[in-house]
């Protein structure tokens, strides 16, 4: 089994350049982030779980939690365990009757589940090694050892908070640079 290290969600952000929606994913250990690209309902599903928000009708990952222990099962943690071509592979670890599965999911999908069960979130070495992001070094100066629990539980930004998201702005705009050059029109 590869070498794994935990990660807890920093933020949840909305793409200036895009619809899209980033979960930012802080690994415990070291000032280390894995942007996570999610589609707006699975950024919202893991949102409405990190704010316990209270609604009248399971949404798909309520149920998928609910279901588990109708099946004697437990779910134990979910991994991040590949990057293959830009696309993240995700994993739900679960045990049942001594038996321990591994269930193949998108990583957004495992991350709303990993909310609502109250599991570990851990991500591959050789992932958070390959797309991992670290602040520059003036950054990394700036008292941020204590979490921000606005930001982990998806609320509005607060001040300050610009200076400790500058590391992604880079990223951010290459991405956009990339997606712009794609949608020119061909002469």
């Amino acid at each position: 089994m590869p070498e794994m290290v935990e990660v807890v969600i920093d933020s949840v952000r909305v793409s200036l350049m895009s619809a899209q929606r980033v979960v930012v994913l802080r690994q415990t250990e070291l000032e280390r982030y894995l942007p996570i690209w999610v589609g707006p309902f699975e950024a919202e599903s893991i949102t409405v779980a990190l704010q316990e928000v209270e609604i009248s009708r399971p949404m798909t990952h309520d149920l998928l939690k609910n279901l588990f222990p109708l099946f004697n099962a437990k779910i134990l943690q979910v991994e991040i365990v590949a990057l293959k071509e830009d696309v993240y592979y995700g994993n739900i670890v679960a045990e049942t009757e001594a038996k321990i599965i591994n269930l193949d999911a998108r990583p957004s999908d495992a991350i709303a589940l990993a909310v609502r069960a109250h599991v570990p979130i851990l991500v591959s070495q050789a992932v958070m090694d390959e797309a991992g992001i670290v602040p520059e070094k003036n950054l990394q100066g700036e008292d941020t050892s204590e979490p921000d629990e606005k930001l982990a539980s998806g609320s509005e930004a607060q001040p300050g908070d610009e200076k400790r998201l500058d590391v992604f702005e880079d990223f951010l705009k290459k991405l956009g640079n990339d997606q712009s050059d794609k949608e020119k029109p061909r002469p």
